[in-house]
């Protein structure tokens, strides 16, 4: 379903998008949802990748002898976690 709401936003500026959402058989309303979501998505995505990069640089830091219990102990320590 993404793939109409990402085709919708990239012919907008071509066609008006309540002729997009009719011709495609979506409601515009769920089309502006989409669209403020996806924010929202990529500033989760960003979080999720800054977190993984601080737990690989924790393992590595530890000679890659830390398992999961202390990767979150560290990162509840450094208030990650």
């Amino acid at each position: 379903m993404s793939g109409l709401y990402r085709f919708i936003h990239a012919e907008k500026a071509n066609y008006p998008v309540t002729l997009l959402c009719r011709v495609l058989h979506v409601t515009r309303s769920s089309c502006y949802a989409w669209r403020d979501g996806e924010a929202a998505r990529r500033a989760r995505q960003a979080a999720d990748d800054a977190l993984a990069h601080e737990i690989t640089v924790l393992h590595i830091v530890s000679r890659r002898t830390c398992g999961v219990p202390r990767v979150h102990t560290e990162l509840r320590r450094l208030g990650d976690g």
